[in-house]
């Protein structure tokens, strides 16, 4: 068996999560599957796969030898659908990776839709509340929020959003509006400690104002802070798009809006050349398109 075959034969093992079922659904012996897995792993020199009477368990060697497989093999596929003629429709799996909250929100929708136009495809959304490496991790096109650093990657600007602070109305009729960011001091916070949460709030086009915050309540997610804040407990700071639907339906109001740091830039991010497939190509001009249409962020 040459080693693309047993490639795929060992990916099959991975996502049935075990021989007889990938066995099955190859139409081949049980035998060959083990033989082609064994073939992987001599070659390689590390075990992938741990099987017991009941169960067969990826190692971590294995988990990563799975993705590289699948990158690989999709390369080859659409290579030759290039070929053949037939790069230009999109087929194979998308990944797609954004934050946590604006994943949800945001971008959730555009890929829903995205394969509803294209039947062929299938998707797997990559939420995470932390950068992620698009080569190492198999992505295919990221969103990201924030001052982009120099890389090879493909960027399109597609809006910005702004960091604000903002509380209920009957928190400010009850308690006053905080004129200045040195006011806070007099207020109740309500902070977040998610990634990159920080209790020094940083105010001025320059970031030049620095205020340290003590709030009394922390909660683990923005969701959370916001919720506490639409209750009218306190005030508490997040990016803008987090809050769309309350600023608008009037559950809260920003505050200190002459005192916003420079808004924050949102990119639709991905690699160029080679790997910018007929699948990342028709994503990207898609979700370009949804968001800047998107009024949460632009």
């Amino acid at each position: 068996m040459d080693h693309l075959q047993a490639m795929k034969v060992f990916l099959k093992v991975v996502e049935t999560g075990g021989f007889s079922e990938a066995s099955r659904q190859l139409h081949m012996s049980p035998p060959a599957v083990t033989r082609a897995v064994a073939s992987l792993e001599e070659a390689i020199g590390a075990r992938l796969l741990i099987r017991t009477t009941r169960t067969t368990k990826v190692t971590d060697a294995g988990a990563r030898y799975a993705e590289d497989c699948r990158r690989i093999l999709n390369d080859i596929a659409e290579s030759e659908a290039s070929a053949a003629g037939s790069h230009a429709k999109p087929s194979g799996t998308l990944i797609v990776t954004a934050s946590v909250q604006f994943g949800k929100l945001h971008v959730l929708p555009i890929i829903t839709e995205f394969l509803t136009q294209h039947p062929a495809m299938t998707g797997r959304a990559l939420f995470l509340d932390r950068i992620v490496n698009i080569i190492e991790e198999g992505v295919d096109v990221a969103i990201r929020i924030g001052h982009l650093p120099d890389s090879e990657y493909r960027a399109i600007p597609v809006g910005f959003v702004r960091r604000v602070v903002c509380g209920a109305p009957a928190y400010f009729e009850k308690h006053g509006v905080p004129k200045t960011p040195a006011d806070l001091a007099g207020h109740t916070i309500v902070a977040s400690t998610s990634a990159w949460a920080s209790l020094e709030w940083r105010f001025g086009r320059q970031r030049e104002i620095g205020i340290h915050v003590h709030p009394r309540l922390y909660c683990s997610t923005n969701e959370a802070a916001i919720r506490a804040a639409t209750d009218g407990w306190g005030i508490t700071r997040v990016l803008s798009y987090q809050i769309g639907s309350e600023l608008v339906e009037g559950r809260l109001q920003t505050i200190l809006s002459e005192f916003e740091e420079e808004p924050l830039p949102v990119h639709v991010v991905y690699p160029e050349g080679r790997r910018a497939s007929a699948k990342v190509r028709a994503f990207v001009e898609f979700a370009v398109e949804k968001l800047r249409a998107n009024r949460m962020i632009n």
